[in-house]
Order: C-alpha cells, then structure tokens, then sequence
C-alpha cells in the first residue's frame, strides 16, 4: 500500500448560479478556502457535491478544474460509482486520467447484486485502474448491504481497495469488526458528517469525510486526537456538534452546508439542483441560531450578560 491517505476529507460541495449552471468562479474561491481550513484532502462528486445532478461535461469540467486548482498539494478522492459495471469501470478510469487519487465507488443500486455480484464489481474497476479504491459503505442511501465479513474479504482480496468508508449505523461498532477482520488490508474512514467522529477514531477510523462547511473545527477536533487531548477533542466536537445534527436531516444537509458557506462569504449561491431540497424560512432561522453557536457568539453572549 501507497502512503496512506488519513485525515479530513470534506466533500466539495458544487456551487451553482440561481439559475442553476455551475458557479466556477465560487468552486475556485471554495476550494482555496477548504485547503486554506486545513483540509488533509478533498472528496469530490460525493452527496453533498449534488454529484448525482451533474452531466458528464460538468463532472469532466470540475475534475480538471479542481486538479489543477489543487496542483497536488493534497490527495484528491472522486466518487466514481454507478449503477452500472461497465459504466463504473469507464468513470472510474476518466477521472484517474484527470488527476483523481483515489476513487470513492458505490455499489450498484438501482438492480442490486449479491456478495459474489459485489466482487465483481470491485474486481472490475480494481483491474481497470491504478489509483486505491475506497468502497462507500452507505446503506441508507443505496439500500445494499455489505457486511463486515464482505468488506474485509474486499480488503484481502480485491488488488485496489485499500479504504472502506463506513456509514453504515451504527458506525462505531462497525468499525471495529471491520477493522479486527480486515487488520492491515483496510483503512477505515467515518462519514455521514462526522457524527460520531471520536467514537470511530478510537475504534480504529484514520480519517473523515464531512460536509464543507465546518473543516476547520473537524481539523482542531482531528489534531486534538493526533495529540491525545481527548477533552478538548470533544468539547469542540460538543460546540458544532448541534449543527452537524441539524445537517443530518434527510436531505436538508447540502442546503444547510451552502447556506453557512454562503454566510462565510466562500460561495456566491445557496442555489440547490432538484431533486435536491432547499431549507425553507424556518428552517433557515434554526440555521442561523446554530450557526451562532457553532461559531461561539452565544456563548460569549450569556458570559457578558
């Protein structure tokens, strides 16, 4: 295995104009600002990218745009799953050309396979690539389970999958068989935007793939464990996290991550792509609240008064 890839890994969210083309101007600025919070590397074309909205042209367009924005200063993993084998093999081995440097691949979803249907598929995108595969473990979006037994075998078996990204509940407990059965074949990342972010490291997780709104305290958390200060770890974890909560309504979270970057000054729209839901005025409210207190200002606030 290549020199690990560990740390946080937000996923890049796509900015879109009000009418709904592709904001290149603020992808640029939120690239800049993810790699200028600290971010070990990015995740490009997950959820939270709106990547199941892009067309091929636009997905080829950000790729080489953000490669060379990026120009090798951190590792770059691009979601290149589909419904399709063939199809991943083709997606998979265009953004490798592009300059991904690691693939983050969902099982098929729309007619499902078995465990041998699995390796498969994994098999096939392993011996068309050169680049580590990272399997997307993530049940309640696919509805595809694959059991620690499989993900470990993948680890063993399967030339290129070197990293699982585990959301599948409960994350914690999962982590730890699949780390006790897959040993040195596997390393682990956390997802569903870091909610249990401490509990998988302790378990064995070596890195993050959270949303791209709050990196720089996913950093501080993640340096904080680097270090051993475990108390500190959660009480900047305790601050954020009722804004990560809010973000884990069902598909709220990418309306919820570009509004607080819109907030920030780091992208230009809130704009959201349909099927993909936009927060409505109460629910834009909550956000601001939370945002407050993600940030400190209430409870600087209630030490004043």
């Amino acid at each position: 295995m290549a020199a690990s890839l560990t740390g946080v890994y937000p996923i890049a969210n796509t900015p879109f104009h009000p009418d709904g083309s592709v904001d290149f101007a603020s992808q640029d600025r939120l690239i800049d600002h993810l790699l200028d919070q600290g971010a070990h590397g990015l995740g490009l074309f997950g959820n939270a990218s709106e990547g199941y909205t892009l067309s091929s042209a636009e997905r080829i367009e950000l790729m080489r745009r953000i490669a060379q924005r990026v120009n090798g200063r951190v590792p770059l993993v691009a979601s290149s799953g589909h419904t399709g084998t063939d199809a991943a093999v083709e997606l998979s081995k265009e953004l490798e050309g592009l300059g991904a440097d690691c693939l983050m691949v969902l099982p098929p979803y729309y007619l499902k396979t078995d465990g041998d249907g699995l390796m498969h598929y994994f098999h096939a995108i392993s011996n068309a690539v050169t680049i580590p595969i990272m399997v997307q473990d993530a049940p309640l979006m696919t509805q595809v389970m694959m059991p620690p037994a499989l993900l470990a075998r993948m680890g063993k078996e399967i030339e290129r999958v070197e990293y699982v990204k585990i959301e599948a509940p409960p994350t914690p407990s999962k982590v730890s068989t699949v780390a006790k059965l897959a040993g040195e074949s596997l390393i682990l990342f956390g997802g569903l935007n870091c909610q249990f972010f401490i509990e998988e490291w302790q378990r064995g997780a070596r890195g993050q793939m959270p949303g791209s709104d709050r990196t720089r305290d996913l950093v501080e958390i993640w340096d904080h464990l680097h270090a051993g200060r475990l108390d500190a770890a959660w009480s900047v974890f305790s601050r954020i996290l009722p804004l990560l909560r809010f973000q884990l309504q069902p598909g709220l979270g990418v309306s919820a991550q570009k509004h607080n970057l819109v907030a920030a000054g780091v992208i230009a729209s809130a704009h959201v792509r349909h099927p993909t839901a936009a927060l409505d005025h109460e629910s834009l409210t909550e956000l601001a609240h939370l945002r407050r207190l993600a940030d400190g200002e209430l409870a600087a606030m209630a030490t004043v008064s």
